[in-house]
């Protein structure tokens, strides 16, 4: 199955995980210990945020660590943007409006 970014942020537990890693890379262990779920559990969720380019695991000794790859989050700010733009002009037209129709309200 092909994952995306919109995929991995859709869960709030993986959202949890990319902010964690944004301060500090982080073992596996590590992060397991944040939450109330099976190490399995975790491990899945840390799976899908690899597919999806959203973080990345090397090798160090016998731990494996995690760290945040954000740059892959402009993709929805890409997306969140058109978005913003559309009710800002919504929002100003609004405002104009009222500013204008003051006294007749």
């Amino acid at each position: 199955m092909r994952r995306d970014v919109f995929q991995a942020i859709a869960d709030p537990t993986r959202r949890q995980i990319i902010g964690m890693l944004t301060h500090q890379q982080l073992n596996l262990n590590s992060i397991a210990d944040h939450f109330e779920m099976s190490r399995p559990a975790v491990s899945k969720h840390i799976k899908i945020l690899t597919q999806c380019g959203l973080i990345t695991i090397k090798q160090q000794g016998r731990d494996r660590y995690c760290s945040a790859n954000c740059n892959r989050l402009s993709e929805v700010a890409d997306w969140v943007e058109q978005y913003r733009t559309f009710w800002n002009s919504k929002l100003d037209a609004l405002d104009k409006f009222l500013t204008d129709n003051k006294s007749s309200i």
